[in-house]
């Protein structure tokens, strides 16, 4: 972290919070270069963990399948057409009804779903599947560092901002631990920060303490008086005031903060390449509900603040790609507490971007009892690595994927994005 990055990062953020008449002179010299230098885009991609292993059967409903029927009298999904009934997407497969925010940007066709998706590990751990989907390296413990790190550190940006990786997060994720520095960030308005990677020493204490760790520098100890102004002013920039674009309405809690906030800092021009943040609440062994219910409520949560996100970004989202993930999916019959219980594949979904959406990717498996997992779940026909490799490499630009996914090579791309 240098003061050429908060002299760049800085200038953009105050023009783009409208307050560059109360910057310091120094500041406000800078903007032309740094909006200059800024090129105006940056490709960023925002992962979001559904931690607890989502229904994928009831959130992509396959209502072609009258078995998916059979198993679940209770909490199964109506057809579409009918009371509560699913949202037609093709005549197969339809969204659950508490995804409505996610409709039009089907019908947009910014929003692509990849169907038996998953862990080729047969674990029913969450504590395992989540780790084996942060490392990307299923059936392998002990992995020192997530596959988004990986990704960073094989994507070399010489002019990365120590805001490249943030995780909206209370602590840092699996999937950004490393040796590339990345940020984890749960409030902009205090900015009460824990790092990751080689930044920990750096800002461990927040901005001031890293001031006082690099004033030994000479270039700043000769500049260190300006440092200390723009670094002190960015905080008393509050983010409690932010105004969403576009009559985007975020859900109430710490998922739709924490989307509002990714949504800040990509207006804010500080960089932002990789963001990650989670929602919980998916393990729905007792009373899973249907239509209605438990799982309807956190979808509609969920959905809710992604359609906002999407809204609020506005013509960003074109060099935006969101992508979803669950550790595993859920049992394809319903237990005898009206819930499921742990499973193998499951759904995930891609918006923005470049995204050839309108489109569910998948080899359908079926759900007939012969062809399910083992007899119980949904099967694997799409590794997760593959939705994830073709992500980094057509989005990012990352070219070597071995260095990413060790043991591994994606080669089934689905053809998510053009």
């Amino acid at each position: 972290m240098n003061r050429r990055f908060f002299l760049k990062s800085g200038s953009i953020a105050l023009a783009s919070f409208g307050l560059m008449s109360s910057a310091p002179s120094f500041l406000q010299r800078t903007v032309a270069q740094a909006l200059s230098a800024s090129g105006g885009r940056r490709k960023t991609l925002i992962a979001i963990f559904q931690r607890g292993a989502v229904d994928g059967l009831n959130m992509v409903v396959p209502y072609g399948e009258s078995a998916y029927y059979d198993y679940r009298p209770n909490i199964a999904i109506p057809k579409p057409r009918s009371e509560d009934g699913a949202i037609d997407l093709d005549g197969f497969f339809g969204l659950h009804p508490a995804l409505a925010p996610f409709e039009p940007l089907w019908r947009e066709q910014r929003l692509a779903i990849v169907h038996a998706v998953g862990s080729p590990d047969s674990t029913r751990s969450h504590f395992d599947a989540q780790d084996y989907m942060e490392t990307g390296t299923p059936g392998r413990k002990g992995t020192p560092d997530g596959w988004l790190n990986r990704l960073l550190q094989a994507h070399n940006d010489p002019h990365a901002t120590p805001f490249r990786a943030v995780a909206m997060t209370p602590n840092m994720p699996r999937i950004l631990q490393g040796r590339a520095p990345a940020l984890a960030i749960q409030n902009l308005s205090d900015f009460t920060i824990r790092t990751g990677g080689n930044a920990a020493a750096g800002v461990q204490n927040g901005f001031e303490a890293l001031y006082e760790q690099l004033t030994n520098d000479r270039l700043l100890s000769a500049a260190g008086k300006e440092t200390f102004e723009a670094i002190s002013f960015l905080k008393r920039v509050n983010p409690n005031q932010y105004k969403p674009a576009n009559g985007a309405v975020y859900p109430r809690g710490r998922f739709g903060d924490a989307l509002r906030q990714i949504a800040q800092l990509i207006k804010s021009g500080v960089g932002l390449e990789v963001a990650f943040t989670d929602i919980g609440g998916w393990d729905t062994h007792v009373n899973q509900g249907g239509a209605r219910g438990q799982l309807a409520a956190r979808l509609e949560e969920f959905s809710q603040g992604i359609a906002a996100l999407v809204a609020d970004l506005g013509p960003l989202m074109d060099d935006v790609v969101i992508v979803t993930m669950s550790e595993f999916g859920r049992t394809a019959r319903e237990n005898g507490n009206r819930g499921t219980d742990h499973g193998h594949a499951n759904a995930m979904f891609v918006i923005g971007g470049a995204t050839r959406g309108g489109r569910v990717y998948c080899d359908w498996p079926g759900l007939k009892s012969d062809q399910l997992n083992e007899g119980r779940d949904l099967a694997l026909t799409t590794d997760f690595r593959d939705v994830f490799g073709e992500l980094a490499q057509k989005h990012l630009r990352v070219t070597d994927l071995r260095t990413i996914f060790p043991g591994y090579t994606p080669a089934k791309f689905r053809g998510l994005l053009s």
